[in-house]
């Protein structure tokens, strides 16, 4: 038989070969890192037989999809130590997560991370026993009472839950047997390195309702190196968390007082008009009108735009005079009306509509996490109204204030294209058009970009960018949304060059997403230590002497008539304390003053990260601060 190669090189096999007989006839070494195939695009185990036309990829832990095999299968590792350790235990499910993977288990007993060295230990001896690991299929009634003669109860109710037609297959390494549909490594002695890191308690199915279960949670890597690197970035992450930091640095506060509703302090707000003040200045340049939407309005309003149906459980709703009214959860429907309360012509279009609106949105309390995940954020919106022949350069206008934002911050990025999704509304025409000018937009850019299926807003198409931070963790913040459904639901309209009404085409787009988690993003990306421009406090003169705290004061004045941040701390502590402290608040720039200084109109400098700096006149000092504020310089 004939198959088809990933490069589209076509291969002889004998009847009934595996994915794994044609790694070997590549190459040994091909057969020695391949974990898995996909078999027409489908994820298979080495072990499955291929057949005549069949297009093979084989997968290696270099691919995202090699290393979840790699991890589900280290899963199952932990989930046969388990049952060797705690025989009574029952376990449920043990799917794949980001960096690693859990397994939630019903423990008679219950355990602590003090007992993961025994269950590490049980299983080192499964790896080391280099167990084989072999797929078998039941029929449905064959499945059930296979489980149920194990007690495995979780394993009967999810089996019964599964369509009637569904495939129930099974794994086995050793004694061990587990419902799965896989794929899973050929061994369990290809597993070379993993970790249990936490504990936690989880309800079953997610339903508060149901029994409380154990999740454990681990890690695996396919060399002990790449995972002594994970747990190091992770200490360094938690150095970096913006929920500590933003207490230490007097940022935010989360209070229970209003749970998912941050509170920001005076430096958090300095830091927060900063970046808004930033944003108006790139959006008057590129010609963007700013407006303001009512936080509140009607349900039929909702309705209309389609987010009562799509989005109604995490919206806020009220009655005001009788009348449903939700909070909004987007700012999208108040712009419509924005535009509809003039008449436009063709003439008028692009139209760029900003607007920094607090938005809310009713999110689960444990999915609330800091900055990150809130239920009231400042959206920086902007909705662009125009014709069809200006969407890729529009498109493009968007993608280059973007680039230029995450530039300045040090931010490197990739792009997503996400498409039409299962709950979506409009036609396929206007679909396909709409994907079509965000792809053409992103190919004259020569912008590389990978197509998430069915991730789209069920309005229209997206292109997503995901920020990479200085220690490699990524963040989806800016947004395109190109929309021709809106525009048809608000009867949105303009009198073209040929003096008839026709449709505008719209586009929706954040570049910070949410001012607030954006804000959580840059606290962990600089480990607090800001930028002068960003920095709440730019400048903290320190006064030896009572003497000279009259200078001091003088100083902050004058760097306050030149636009910068200064302050001075009078407070009757020693030099090296008060040095001390603002180092422990990150300032950019410390200036000790003396006598020496006084009679100099001079200031001693401290610079963060580096020290003493040596001493300068006042008037370079300034200079330099200034600059260094005007540049949006970063050190």
């Amino acid at each position: 038989m004939r198959i088809t190669l990933k490069n589209g090189d076509l291969m002889e096999l004998g009847e009934g070969a595996t994915a794994l007989a044609a790694a070997q006839k590549i190459s040994d070494g091909l057969a020695r890192a391949a974990v898995a195939a996909k078999v027409n695009g489908v994820l298979r185990d080495l072990s499955v037989p291929l057949s005549e036309g069949d297009c093979l990829e084989l997968v290696t832990l270099k691919d995202k999809e090699g290393l979840d095999v790699y991890r589900h299968t280290c899963a199952h590792i932990l989930a046969q130590a388990l049952k060797t350790v705690y025989p009574t235990c029952k376990l449920a499910i043990g799917p794949v997560i980001e960096n690693g993977f859990y397994y939630d288990v019903d423990f008679k007993t219950p355990i602590t991370m003090e007992d993961f060295d025994k269950i590490e230990a049980e299983m080192k001896k499964i790896v080391k026993s280099n167990l084989p690991i072999e797929r078998f299929t039941l029929p449905r009634d064959e499945a059930l009472a296979f489980m149920s003669k194990r007690h495995e109860t979780y394993k009967v109710e999810l089996i019964r839950d599964l369509p009637e037609d569904a495939e129930l297959s099974f794994y086995k390494q050793g004694e061990f047997i587990d419902l799965c549909r896989g794929p899973h490594l050929p061994s369990t002695g290809r597993i070379k390195a993993f970790k249990l890191t936490s504990i936690a308690g989880a309800y079953w199915r997610g339903d508060e309702k149901k029994k409380m279960l154990t999740r454990i949670y681990g890690t695996a890597f396919a060399k002990k190196e790449e995972m002594d690197e994970y747990f190091r970035l992770l200490e360094e992450a938690k150095k970096r968390d913006h929920t500590k930091l933003g207490r230490e640095l007097k940022l935010f506060a989360l209070l229970p007082e209003g749970k998912g509703f941050p509170f920001f302090l005076p430096n958090g707000m300095v830091l927060k008009n900063v970046l808004v003040d930033y944003w108006r200045q790139i959006h008057r340049r590129e010609g963007y009108v700013e407006v303001q939407t009512p936080m509140i309005m009607t349900r039929s309003l909702w309705e209309n735009s389609g987010h009562w149906e799509h989005y109604k459980d995490n919206m806020y709703t009220t009655k005001i005079d009788g009348e449903d009214h939700a909070v909004k959860p987007m700012n999208c429907p108040g712009g419509m009306l924005i535009y509809k309360l003039s008449p436009h012509s063709y003439k008028d279009l692009p139209i760029r509509m900003g607007e920094l609106g607090l938005v809310h949105r009713h999110e689960k309390s444990g999915q609330l996490h800091g900055l990150m995940r809130v239920r009231c954020f400042t959206q920086d919106d902007a909705h662009i109204f125009m014709l069809p022949e200006q969407i890729t350069s529009e498109i493009k206008g968007v993608v280059r204030i973007i680039d230029e934002v995450y530039s300045l911050f040090g931010f490197k990025y990739h792009v997503e294209l996400s498409t039409r999704p299962e709950d979506s509304m409009g036609s396929d025409e206007d679909w396909n058009t709409a994907t079509d000018a965000l792809k053409k937009a992103l190919e004259e850019l020569d912008l590389p970009y990978v197509v998430n299926e069915g991730d789209g807003a069920f309005y229209g198409p997206k292109i997503d960018f995901h920020l990479e931070d200085c220690i490699g963790r990524t963040w989806q913040c800016g947004t395109i949304q190109l929309d021709f459904q809106m525009p048809q639901r608000f009867d949105l309209e303009y009198v073209g060059e040929d003096g008839e009404r026709h449709r505008p085409i719209m586009i929706h787009r954040v570049v910070f997403g949410s001012i607030e988690r954006f804000i959580g993003i840059l606290i962990e990306h600089y480990a607090g230590k800001f930028p002068v421009w960003l920095s709440p406090v730019q400048v903290k003169i320190l006064p030896v002497t009572d003497r000279a705290s009259e200078y001091a004061e003088r100083l902050v004045r004058e760097l306050s008539a030149l636009g910068l941040r200064a302050e001075a701390d009078l407070r009757k502590e020693k030099i090296g304390k008060k040095i001390m402290d603002a180092e422990v608040e990150k300032v950019p720039y410390k200036l000790i003053v003396g006598d020496k200084e006084m009679g100099e109109e001079s200031v001693s400098v401290r610079k963060r990260g580096e020290g003493d700096i040596g001493s300068m006149k006042k008037e370079d000092f300034f200079a330099l601060v200034k600059k260094e504020n005007d540049e949006k310089t970063v050190f």
